[in-house]
């Protein structure tokens, strides 16, 4: 039995296997990260035909199961810390964020009870009343961490949603939903992120309960169209749930006029919904603060702590202004938050999830804050939003790039404009920036992102490392000039 894995437990067996199993498992990610390329360049093909699993009926042991995921995964996994991975709003991660899953993993605490994780539901407690503090929220407990943007997102809707209808003497917790659902809507940007419409399709209320809201030309929700659309939605009888304003988009990283949406949201008694998973990392910001205003007005807010937090997938957060309308998802059950606990103050933070069992999620922000403190926190925040600026500066002086837009987060939109494509219009300039975007992945050397802006097909970078300098995006930017010419010259 000594070669098969025990459970992790006190037993000296145990603690042997454990130790054994951290030791080879971190020298083999040592040397992954020391490797010089940033991705080893096989097609899902490749990958699929590599990739074959081993269940052995008597079991493989530790070591050789590790030594094949280092063979089978850790090998052909893409290097996020590489500074020439910037496709994506995909963070390298901190040390102290690695050594809070050390921990996380080990006593592996589960959040839906406090009896299941004593410390760890008053650590988030304590961290979520940072958190709505830090938004201008009044002091309070209301919120819970989550998965990500898109668990976040349903949240507030769901709560938009059921606060609506509580207005009506109601209840869809209860009762379920009722009406004439094709007249609900919700008003978000068309540059809002997917989820807006993905959740609004697990609520049973579909994608055309969305209304998009144009964006002015940097891709920020446009409040005289808002106000234009939330008119002509009540003169059709349509009854509206929320505006979900944005604080960083996907792409241009735009963020919403928020101050101007709230003052509309409450002059119609609409919720209110910021997405601010990624331009929440600003609260940090000693520069860039100010960009933020208006989201203390939010009835509810989202938070990403895996994007420019730097934190390990998955951390995310909740907020809720009014904890009031918790109740409208509360459930109880005896086995986890029952009356008697409730009487005695034991907080079960099942009340404020849509998970049950959850992980401990919030210690990794929680050391990562004890470790940095704010100030070198908000330096590696604004190194991303700074460095997007002055790359966006080195583009416009390029003869052969063309800036898209105009960075306001850390991230930035441009094309390569060659001038014997120029002639052949806008789909052939598309299509080449398509293929030198996947050329660069396909070697291995570089990921950068290809999207689309204003109908314009462009390259991204997304300037989440604070450890990338402007020399380092100049060796990017060089090497996608050596690539769109071995592409003409083919």
């Amino acid at each position: 039995m000594s070669r098969l894995n025990p459970i992790l437990a006190a037993s000296a067996q145990s603690i042997e296997a454990y130790q054994q199993a951290i030791t080879q498992s971190t020298e083999a990610v040592v040397q992954w990260l020391q490797q010089p390329e940033m991705y080893q360049g096989k097609t899902v093909a490749e990958l699929r035909e590599r990739i074959a699993l081993d269940f052995n009926p008597q079991g493989l042991g530790n070591q050789a199961a590790i030594e094949r995921a280092v063979e089978f995964f850790l090998k052909d996994s893409l290097s996020v810390h590489h500074p020439q991975c910037v496709a994506h709003l995909h963070c390298p991660s901190l040390v102290v964020s690695q050594a809070a899953e050390v921990m996380i993993n080990a006593t592996n605490q589960s959040m839906d009870s406090w009896d299941q994780s004593p410390s760890a539901t008053i650590i988030e407690i304590k961290l979520i009343e940072w958190l709505r503090a830090q938004v201008g929220y009044q002091a309070g407990d209301a919120g819970v961490f989550t998965s990500g943007g898109t668990q976040s997102n349903l949240m507030g809707l769901m709560l938009a949603r059921d606060a609506f209808f509580a207005r009506q003497g109601h209840s869809v917790q209860q009762d379920g939903l009722t009406g004439d659902l094709r007249k609900i809507k919700v008003f978000c940007s068309e540059n809002a992120h997917f989820s807006v419409q993905k959740n609004m399709a697990l609520m049973g209320l579909g994608y055309q309960s969305v209304t998009l809201v144009k964006t002015d030309e940097f891709a920020r929700m446009d409040v005289n169209d808002l106000a234009a659309k939330v008119a002509q939605a009540k003169a059709n009888g349509e009854q509206i749930l929320a505006i979900v304003a944005t604080a960083g988009t996907t792409d241009a990283g735009a963020i919403d006029p928020l101050r101007a949406i709230a003052t509309l949201a409450a002059e119609h008694q609409i919720w209110m919904h910021v997405d601010a998973a990624w331009g929440g990392a600003l609260l940090m910001s000693e520069k860039y603060r100010d960009y933020l205003d208006g989201l203390e007005l939010a009835d509810s807010v989202t938070l990403d702590f895996h994007k420019q937090f730097f934190q390990t997938i998955s951390c995310g957060a909740f907020l809720l202004k009014e904890a009031r309308h918790y109740e409208l998802m509360r459930y109880q059950a005896a086995y986890l938050n029952s009356e008697f606990d409730e009487a005695h103050g034991v907080p079960n933070l099942v009340s404020k999830s849509l998970q049950t069992t959850r992980r401990f999620d919030a210690l990794k922000l929680w050391m990562s804050l004890e470790a940095l403190g704010q100030q070198q926190y908000a330096a590696i925040i604004d190194h991303g939003v700074t460095l997007a600026q002055d790359v966006a500066q080195y583009v416009t002086e390029q003869p052969l790039l063309e800036l898209v837009m105009k960075p306001q987060l850390a991230s930035v939109l441009f094309r390569y404009r060659p001038q014997q494509l120029a002639a052949q219009g806008e789909n052939a300039i598309a299509l080449f920036n398509q293929q030198i975007g996947d050329a660069l992945l396909e070697s291995g050397r570089a990921n950068v992102g290809v999207t689309e802006h204003n109908g314009v097909t462009c390259l991204k970078l997304t300037l989440l490392n604070p450890t990338v300098s402007l020399d380092d995006i100049k060796v990017l930017l060089a090497l996608v000039d050596k690539t769109a010419q071995q592409l003409l010259n083919a």
